[in-house]
């Protein structure tokens, strides 16, 4: 009988275009050590993130049965991905239903006995060697080149693995214990990860997220500056030996025509005017301003709804508007205009694939929202900077306002989808001069009563 040998495969794919020129990645690990025992990477012409993800898996999990042939059943791997689509589906918990998934799983769950391969989800900051493994084989098919394994530096990128951060290979899938511990362990790390996953650069210090990266799953995230910790503001004080926070009172637009029917609008869609309704909203938002006299200076998103409801309230206060690009709201691709239930029944499957990861885009080639929050954390970053102890209005969309907050918070990816922002609500965060934050309200629509 054989001894059972264990290894850890971490896999990703991408497509620059969802679909477009795409390219996976994989290495395979020794988990008693944290090595990698091999990599492997090829570039795939033009597909979507989720096929070039699969790929990457059938990559991995090939390339771990060719390290140790001798092993047989006796094969134990445990794989780790940053697509929740990938592993929900390989787990058994999803049904498979697009019929370009269906024969690349029966692919991947045919390489090894579906008993010696277990699945985890990891935050995308934990799979920053497969990710750069798959940036590495777009880039050479991009040039016309194979990848070549011996010319790679995805190594550099990986994070420091050591036992301790890699899971025991043993549990059967299925397991309901292990399920239970795994989710947990999987919540605890993209908590924990947050600065990672979505870099906040360090006042002063060059912010190297704003050059923006090609989007995809694989987009890469290497080198970018973090906040030093500091002492915490808990909120209960103005921290007066930081001085004055800069303070960003977020204010979303007024309702458009779109807004009641609960439509994708975002910056790729027709920039839609104010609705009779908006324009209401944003004069009750100008009188509720004038009226606290604390606004100095106002920031707004490019997009017309914006730049209406920022000159309400400008009107008023006698300021300027400045326009700031990072502030626009996501383009949603093929889906602006649609109800969610339209995209529902007309790309299932891509939103399912975008409800689960903060790295899929729309169909059609919008924004996936780790794209987003680098911008938008980039003009955060501009607008503390320039006008640090003042309080400034930013005039902005649902997605940048939650994305500001759940920065604020360090909360990770999925607090997007449980935040409530009404049209014309009040939000507000300030921000120290140690990079701390303190939220101080969210979605106040008191002022339209």
């Amino acid at each position: 009988m054989n001894a059972a040998r264990q290894v850890v495969v971490e896999a990703d794919g991408g497509s620059r275009g969802n679909p477009g020129p795409a390219g996976y990645g994989a290495v395979v690990i020794d988990p008693a050590t944290g090595e990698p025992l091999a990599e492997t990477a090829d570039y795939i012409g033009v597909a979507t993130n989720n096929v070039a993800e699969y790929r990457g898996l059938i990559a991995g999990l090939t390339a771990a049965k060719a390290l140790f042939p001798e092993a047989g059943d006796a094969l134990r791997v445990h794989v780790r991905m940053d697509s929740k689509l990938v592993v929900e589906q390989m787990s058994g918990r999803w049904k498979i239903k697009h019929p370009d998934m269906k024969p690349l799983a029966a692919r991947a769950a045919a390489v090894l006995p579906p008993s010696s391969v277990t699945y985890e989800w990891i935050p995308r900051a934990q799979n920053k060697h497969a990710d750069r493994l798959a940036n590495e084989a777009m880039d050479a098919g991009r040039d016309g080149r194979q990848w070549e394994a011996s010319a790679s530096t995805a190594v550099l990128d990986a994070p420091a693995r050591t036992p301790s951060t890699l899971p025991p290979v043993q549990s059967p899938p299925g397991d309901q214990v292990a399920g239970v511990a795994k989710a947990r362990a999987a919540l605890a790390a993209a908590r924990g990860a947050a600065d990672t996953l979505f870099p906040v650069p360090e006042p002063g210090v060059p912010d190297t997220t704003a050059s923006g990266q090609p989007a995809g799953t694989a987009s890469e995230k290497a080198g970018a500056p973090q906040r030093k910790a500091g002492v915490p503001q808990t909120g209960w004080s103005s921290a007066p030996d930081l001085g004055a926070p800069a303070t960003l009172v977020l204010l979303r637009h007024g309702e458009t025509a779109l807004t009641p029917e609960k439509r994708f609008s975002g910056s790729g869609g027709t920039d839609p005017e104010l609705s009779a309704t908006g324009r209401g909203q944003a004069e009750r938002a100008a009188e509720h301003f004038a009226a606290l006299g604390t606004v100095q200076e106002i920031v707004s998103s490019p997009l017309r709804r914006c730049r209406e409801t920022a000159a309400a309230v400008a009107g008023r206060l006698g300021l300027d508007v400045q326009i700031d690009e990072g502030l626009r709201e996501t383009d949603f691709g093929a889906w602006e205009g649609l109800t969610f239930g339209e995209v529902r029944e007309r790309y299932a499957d891509d939103l399912t694939a975008w409800l689960a990861s903060p790295d899929t885009a729309p169909t059609g080639g919008g924004e996936s929202f780790a794209e987003v929050a680098e911008r938008v954390a980039a003009a955060r970053d501009r607008i503390v900077a320039r006008y640090a102890g003042r309080t400034v209005l930013l005039v902005t969309h649902v997605t940048p306002i939650k994305t500001l907050v759940r920065l604020a918070l360090g909360a990770p990816p999925e607090a997007l989808f449980r935040m409530e922002l009404s049209a014309a609500s009040i939000s507000t965060v300030a921000h120290y001069g140690d990079g701390n934050a303190s939220v101080r309200l969210l979605n106040d629509t008191s002022h339209l009563r």
